[in-house]
């Protein structure tokens, strides 16, 4: 394989680490009250949603007690 065979500087590396920048990043605006009111209405929604597939989706899932769920045919009634 090829080796290099100058030293390669890592004291970059080093000092990125202890690096600070002296430019602050702008403030983050603030919601208005359109966007809370609409990112509260979508998680309203979504959790209704998973809430609701819940309740009607618990049938499905439980198992059935009933007698009915066998079915006879009618020629074996007949014998």
């Amino acid at each position: 394989m090829f080796r290099r065979r100058e030293p390669v500087p890592f004291a970059f590396i080093a000092e990125a680490d202890k690096f600070r920048s002296n430019v602050a990043p702008p403030p983050r605006e603030r919601a208005t009250a359109g966007q809370i009111a609409g990112r509260s209405l979508i998680g309203l929604t979504v959790v209704a949603g998973l809430v609701g597939s819940l309740i009607f989706g618990m049938p499905a899932l439980s198992p059935d007690r009933s007698p009915v769920a066998t079915q006879h045919s009618e020629a074996s009634d007949r014998r």
